[in-house]
């Protein structure tokens, strides 16, 4: 009869012929693992919190300030801002257009007036072609074109060089002064008179 073995025994063998023992090193790994996986979970989840509520205090900083940035702004200054911003743009760039017509005007005014000077130089003081003037004509004749130009030329007492320059602009209503430094060349005083007329 199976009752007259002791029962220890019996579990015994039987539970060393299962062999139990690698099946029990198995779940001893095993709980170990789910206890490391558990502290890992647990430790990323508290990263994972900290993280959304420092992200929660920023949406909020940045809500505040939003809701400010709209309580503050006014469409209808806006509006009107962007106009007259607008209408300055387009005042200006009219303006430019216009001083760049009239700047082509004045450069071809200028060089007409170049070409008309060149032949009174030629023709001389009589408007006759000579072979040659004394130099106080052609000065006499540079000076009398100067001065319907609206351009006064004194020379200096003591050298006899003409170093100085009166512009009147009768349009403007104003006089410049203009004190020749024969560093500069001819041309660059040119153009400095007639921007200045």
């Amino acid at each position: 009869m199976l009752l007259d073995e002791d029962p220890a025994s019996l579990i015994s063998q039987c539970t060393k012929n299962f062999k139990v023992d690698s099946d029990r090193q198995s779940l001893l790994r095993i709980s170990d693992s789910l206890s490391t996986l558990s502290e890992f979970r647990q430790h990323h989840l508290s990263s994972l919190h900290s993280t959304l509520s420092k992200l929660n205090r920023q949406h909020q900083t940045l809500a505040s300030t939003h809701n400010l940035t709209l309580s503050q702004h006014n469409p209808t200054t806006h509006a009107s801002e962007i106009l007259r911003l607008d209408t300055e743009k387009f005042k200006i760039a009219k303006q430019a257009s216009d001083l760049e017509i009239e700047g082509e005007r004045l450069q071809s005014e200028l060089g007409r007036l170049g070409g008309v000077l060149g032949d009174l130089e030629e023709e001389g003081v009589e408007g006759v072609e000579r072979e040659k003037l004394p130099e106080e004509d052609a000065t006499v004749l540079k000076l009398k074109v100067y001065r319907t130009l609206g351009i006064d030329v004194e020379a200096d007492a003591t050298t006899g060089q003409y170093n100085k320059a009166v512009i009147r602009n009768a349009a403007k209503g104003d006089v410049h002064v203009v004190n020749i430094d024969p560093k500069f060349s001819r041309h660059f005083y040119t153009n400095y008179f007639w921007r200045t007329m």
